[in-house]
């Protein structure tokens, strides 16, 4: 895709990595200034970026390169026996598809989320970190009868589908792995949409938060420049 202005790129400064104890962090971030749009995004989620509310970025933590930016091909994709289990342990739910953006039902579900997870309720601000202005973005709920048990977030793009965020109740969705069924029923919704691939975030090997991603086989990486397959492990 050409650019009909120019792109430039910056450098954040250094700060904590939230993934690996002990080491430092830092992004390249696109200017946000720039005119962005679905197209251009696409070009650039292919490169290794992803989008934190409007701010497009890539880890740029020289010498760490463990945050790989992965790739489901989902004509290829097969569910592992765990995978099709889970997918049958969550025939009964509803599914709806919001395009609509954020509602204000999310707001308890992501508190209680942060609480279970992250020990924090730190939720000021999670409309904009959810969506942006210039992007195609879709509210996938998952329902128990009435009941909102997740929320995942993604962007549709021009080829394939971006997760962006996947909140549930941590007390309900344990049994179902109802954050598993999400990456999956992403797969099924990009195939419908007729997408290639779904973009489930960065991959870090030894970080468990991280590392779940290689379940999905086929996935690939993005390697010094190029896309190449990852191993389940």
């Amino acid at each position: 895709m050409k650019f009909t202005e120019p792109l430039q790129f910056f450098s954040t400064g250094n700060f904590p990595c939230s993934y690996i104890p002990g080491n430092i962090a830092r992004n390249c971030v696109i200017d946000p200034q720039f005119d962005m749009d679905d197209g251009v995004y696409s070009t650039l989620l292919r490169s290794g970026f992803r989008r934190s509310g409007s701010q497009v970025y890539r880890p740029q933590c020289l010498p760490c390169t463990e945050c790989v930016s992965t790739r489901i091909p989902v004509t290829d994709f097969k569910p592992s026996r765990s995978q099709k289990r889970t997918l049958r342990d969550n025939e009964d739910l509803i599914i709806k598809v919001n395009t609509s953006g954020f509602k204000p039902d999310y707001l308890s579900l992501y508190n209680q989320y942060l609480l279970d997870r992250h020990d924090s309720d730190q939720s000021e601000g999670v409309e904009e970190f959810f969506g942006s202005g210039w992007c195609n973005t879709h509210y996938i709920e998952f329902y128990n009868k009435e009941q909102l048990l997740g929320v995942a977030v993604v962007d549709v793009l021009v080829d394939e589908i971006s997760a962006v965020y996947t909140l549930f109740d941590n007390d309900k969705a344990y049994k179902r792995s109802l954050g598993t069924f999400a990456v999956l029923w992403q797969v099924e919704y990009a195939k419908r949409l007729g997408k290639h691939y779904v973009y489930p975030g960065y991959w870090i090997k030894d970080c468990s938060k991280m590392n779940y991603k290689s379940r999905f086989q086929p996935l690939e990486g993005f390697f010094d420049g190029r896309w190449a397959p990852i191993k389940k492990g």
